[in-house]
C-alpha cells in the first residue's frame, strides 16, 4: 500500500534536495523509501527506476536553471546578456551542484519523451541562441559559439566545485575576466569561411 500524499512530483524535489546535500551518485530508491517512511516497492508505483528518477532530477533542473537565465537576461543585449546568463547559470549550479549534474547527464530522446514534455531543455537551447544572435552570429556559428560557452561554464563550474582553484586570487574575479574574454571573442568571432581556412 502506498503511503497517501506521495507523488512522483514528490519524490522528484526530494530527490533534487538529496542530490544537492549528498551528491546525485548517493540518490537511491532506498535512500528515498527511509526518507518517506516506506518499503522500496512502495516507490515504483510513481518511478520506474533509479535512471528515471535522475531524469526527472534533470528536467526539475534544468527548468528551474532556465527560469533564471530567462528573469537576468530579460531585457539585456550583447555583453549584458551574456554576463547575466553566465551569472545565473553558475549560480544556479553552485547553489544546487546534484541537479546542475543531472542536467550534464546524456539521455537518450525517448527517456524524455516517456515523462512528457522538457521546457527547461528546449528554452535554454533558445536563450542560448537568442543571446547570441545579437553578436550577429548565425548558423553554424551559432551552434560553435554555443558549444563553446557550454563547454566553458561548464569546465569552470566543474573545477570550481571540486576546489580545483587553489590560487589566492578570488574565484569570482577570474569569472568576471573570463566573462570579458568571452565576449571579445564573440565580438571578433571569425565567419564560418575564415575558420575553415
Amino acid at each position: 500500500m502506498v503511503r497517501a500524499g506521495i507523488t512522483a512530483a514528490k519524490l522528484t524535489a526530494a530527490a533534487a534536495t538529496m542530490a544537492d546535500e549528498h551528491g546525485l551518485e548517493k540518490v537511491s530508491v532506498s535512500a528515498l523509501a527511509r526518507h518517506f517512511g516506506v518499503k522500496d516497492a512502495s516507490l515504483y508505483s510513481h518511478v520506474k527506476n533509479l535512471r528515471e528518477l535522475r531524469v526527472r532530477i534533470a528536467m526539475l533542473g534544468a527548468e528551474e536553471m532556465t527560469d533564471r537565465i530567462a528573469t537576468a537576461v530579460a531585457g539585456r543585449a550583447g555583453k549584458d546578456a551574456m554576463v547575466a546568463f553566465a551569472n545565473a547559470y553558475r549560480d544556479y549550479a553552485l547553489a544546487h551542484p546534484g541537479r546542475y549534474a543531472a542536467t550534464q547527464m546524456r539521455f537518450a530522446p525517448e527517456e524524455i519523451e516517456e515523462l512528457g514534455d522538457s521546457p527547461g531543455f528546449r528554452r535554454s537551447v533558445e536563450l542560448t541562441y537568442g543571446m547570441l544572435r545579437a553578436y550577429g552570429l548565425a548558423e553554424p556559428d551559432l551552434t560553435d559559439a554555443g558549444r563553446l560557452l557550454r563547454s566553458t561554464f561548464h569546465g569552470y563550474i566543474h573545477l570550481e566545485l571540486s576546489g580545483g582553484f587553489n590560487h589566492s586570487r578570488p574565484v569570482r574575479e577570474s569569472w568576471s575576466r573570463s566573462l570579458d574574454a568571452l565576449h571579445l571573442l564573440l565580438t571578433t568571432w571569425p565567419t564560418h569561411e575564415e575558420g575553415d581556412k
